[in-house]
């Protein structure tokens, strides 16, 4: 419950709380506690009332010639705990009080008050110094006090009344020394009473404030919790007659006891200080962190920190002509436009350095495209900020499209003239658009790419498909979840800009792919869509090319159905079609037959396998049809195709390893819904495997029961019956021989008895 509430914002609560820790009265005082140990208290308020008592002590400075201290329990009767010159040192008045055993018994404050009007402040030092008397109690007397505490106040005693757990205002307001509101506190905060306290003895008492500190009047609230009688209602009684043996009905009152907080508005008097980062010294949206009245830290933003006022850190070091492309026009709002604004600020001034060794420029689109800042014109990130700043948002269109287009032809310098310039730099450029455009992107962004263009695409949740299709890559995409993780995405675009020459995942690996998808019954048509959108998505991690990443897919049900083949497609683009359309069979599942469907009609020659390239199968399943699949997983390793299973659900986990022949290529997950989570971990191993050694004959790359024999760095077919590289032509009698098509990943070395010879082909790998 709120006992006590004053009534200001946190920031100011905070001021005073913070003043309250670090105050210090010092001067020539005698304060004598005065302590409630009745049960009116209780033994946990009275411990809680100790623990004010020495809270507060931390505000004096307690020495024998400054501040003395004793106390006085009272109940029944007063009981002297310590006179005022016992303890020398702080910590010994706190041990002291902390000793203090409850009494317990009445709470007669008067007999406490007569206490000291008879005795005086035990071992204090009289009228030669100013006097304080702090009274911690509930304010629940059980004897008359009027008089008793006028004559302790017209002895020039000044008086707190500090309550304690529900406390009864309206006494503790009589006992205390005018003006009330200055001298009434609650023990429920230690660091507001305290600054209450060395508030009202400031100036007259205690030396002054620190400098700029001043004393501040907030209207603020007290509460108690009283016991009410509230009429329930009239009910239904018998009452008795006159006439003998007769009763009658009657309708009389009930009442009801009830507990309610009872308020007392009032004002609260305290003592404010200037704090080291009202002057904001933190720079470049630091956080000020105080410590203290003089003292502070900053909590630098990402891409900050080069001082301790936050300076920028110059920390890209890769060599890069970069472009921002900047959306302005009326989706993504005037607001967003100048967040993108303050960002690229942001950013320059943590990356750009006088000596850095990239180019920079801006270009804006809506329904046109313009370079204000070209790439370049700018060396230092002062003049580069005066540009940005100039910058206007312009509405209009989001033609994301034809601004791609644009930057492309016209967006970096040309080829120099002069063959000592050197101009070989990667060209990256920056989408900043939070506005899905209304043109298309796919053969823009493939035309940017195509001029060796690398592309990075950042954006909100509510445009990330469209920038990963712009971008090709889930990597090179970065997704805000609010404006404040914007400008948290410094260090990652950093990253993404310098590893434009380190693509990662398998962007430079080849690898021939196959996934095998449980259509069945068993998986649902609702998960089977889940399975289907994990391959979906997991394409944008590969570079689909027939030099690069080749990709087939095979849903099974009883009988496996080739969805599409190695050598079918050869664009991101026509796979996402093509996977949109692939069927849910139904039925019951057999993942032994989906792979031996594999081997035989998959990861072969004929149909798009490319000799000497490194082939995986990643299985999607829930487990079940899998008791017929160890042999054929088997036959598969065997021939050099990693089996990679992913299960969803519960599932027997001796069937499932002896699938993926190791626990590293078994990845179990609980739920469909936790697929997505997963699929970094998978591709990243499915890329380890694209980058290990290969057997050239394995599988065999020879058809129609060739035989493979490897050389050094090569391997050759023997045919029976049949001709050509790969004995893929029958001989006839009276035919001459056919000459040799040789599959993209394979070259023909002739020798002089006319066997013909095929070395690996070398890894491709294309920059983006």
């Amino acid at each position: 419950l709120g006992i006590q509430e004053i009534q200001a914002d946190q920031e100011m609560i905070g001021k005073i709380s913070a003043a309250g820790q670090l105050m210090q009265c010092s001067a020539s005082l005698d304060v004598l506690f005065l302590l409630d140990g009745s049960y009116s208290i209780g033994k946990g308020s009275f411990e809680r009332s100790k623990h004010f008592a020495g809270k507060l002590c931390d505000a004096l400075d307690i020495r024998p010639d400054r501040v003395r201290v004793g106390l006085i329990q009272f109940s029944s009767t007063p009981h002297l705990e310590f006179p005022l010159d016992s303890c020398l040192t702080k910590q010994e008045v706190k041990e002291r009080i902390r000793r203090i055993v409850f009494r317990g018994g009445s709470t007669e404050t008067g007999r406490a008050l007569k206490y000291i009007l008879r005795k005086g402040f035990p071992g204090g030092r009289n009228s030669s110094v100013s006097e304080v008397l702090i009274i911690i109690s509930d304010g629940k007397s059980q004897g008359s006090t009027a008089m008793p505490v006028m004559q302790v106040k017209e002895r020039h005693i000044t008086v707190f009344a500090v309550g304690i757990k529900f406390p009864r205002w309206e006494e503790l307001h009589m006992l205390a020394s005018e003006p009330t509101e200055q001298h009434v506190l609650f023990a429920g905060d230690a660091d507001d009473a305290a600054n209450g306290l060395y508030s009202t003895l400031t100036g007259s008492v205690c030396s002054a404030t620190a400098p700029g500190c001043k004393v501040e009047s907030h209207p603020c609230e007290r509460r108690t919790l009283e016991t009410v009688k509230e009429l329930a209602g009239n009910y239904v009684c018998w009452k008795g007659s006159k006439q003998p043996h007769a009763v009658r009905a009657s309708l009389c009152p009930f009442y009801r006891w009830k507990r309610v907080l009872i308020k007392h508005p009032s004002r609260c008097f305290r003592t404010v200080c200037p704090e080291p980062c009202d002057s904001q010294p933190c720079q470049n949206g630091g956080t000020c962190v105080p410590e203290g009245l003089n003292k502070y830290h900053c909590l630098c933003p990402v891409g900050y920190g080069g001082d301790i006022h936050c300076a920028p850190k110059l920390s890209l070091e890769c060599g890069v002509d970069l472009l921002f492309l900047m959306d302005s026009s009326a989706g993504v709002t005037l607001e967003g436009f100048l967040r993108y604004k303050a960002f690229l600020k942001r950013f320059l001034q943590a990356v750009m350095g006088r000596d850095s060794p990239m180019n920079v420029g801006v270009a804006q689109y809506d329904n046109d495209v313009r370079i204000p800042i070209k790439v370049g014109q700018h060396k230092d990130a002062f003049s580069f900020m005066k540009s940005i700043d100039a910058l206007n948002f312009s509405g209009g269109g989001t033609l994301t499209g034809r601004a791609l287009r644009y930057v492309a032809q016209h967006g970096f310098r040309s080829t120099p003239v002069f063959a000592d310039v050197q101009d070989d730099l990667p060209r990256v450029v920056v989408l900043l658009t939070d506005s899905k455009s209304q043109d298309p992107v796919a053969e823009a962004a493939k035309y940017a790419k195509d001029q060796d263009l690398f592309l990075i695409g950042v954006g909100s949740s509510f445009v990330r498909a469209e920038l990963a299709e712009i971008t090709g890559n889930p990597k090179q995409t970065i997704v805000y979840s609010d404006p404040q993780d914007l400008f948290n995405r410094i260090p990652e675009l950093q990253r993404r800009i310098c590893s434009v020459d380190n693509p990662e995942g398998c962007q430079a690996q080849s690898l021939d792919l196959a996934f095998a998808v449980d259509a069945s019954a068993g998986v649902g048509l609702e998960n089977f869509l889940q399975l289907r959108d994990f391959v979906r998505s997991s394409r944008l991690h590969f570079s689909i090319n027939r030099d690069v990443t080749q990709i087939a897919l095979v849903v099974y049900g009883s009988k496996p159905h080739t969805a599409f083949a190695l050598d079918t497609h050869t664009s991101n683009s026509a796979l996402l079609q093509a996977i949109d359309q692939v069927p849910f069979l139904g039925g019951s599942a057999s993942a032994g037959s989906a792979l031996l469907h594999i081997y035989g009609d998959v990861m072969t020659v004929q149909k798009g396998a490319r000799p000497g390239v490194n082939k995986v199968v990643v299985v999607l399943t829930n487990g079940g049809g899998m008791e017929d699949a160890a042999a054929p997983a088997q036959q598969l390793r065997d021939n050099g195709v990693l089996v990679f299973v992913v299960v969803i659900g519960d599932a027997q986990r001796g069937t499932l390893l002896r699938v993926a022949g190791s626990p590293n290529y078994l990845v179990h997950i609980s739920s469909y819904e936790d697929l997505q989570y997963y699929q970094d971990l998978i591709i990243e191993r499915i890329c380890e495997e694209a980058k290990s050694p290969v057997n050239l004959c394995k599988p065999n790359p020879c058809m129609n029961q060739g035989v493979c024999v490897l050389g050094p760095g090569s391997y050759r077919c023997e045919c029976h019956g049949w001709e050509g590289p790969h004995c893929e032509s029958r001989v006839l009698r009276g035919d001459s021989p056919r000459s040799a098509v040789l599959p993209p990943h394979s070259h023909v070395q002739r020798s002089s008895s006319g066997v013909q010879h095929f070395s690996r082909a070398p890894r491709h790998t294309k920059r983006r």
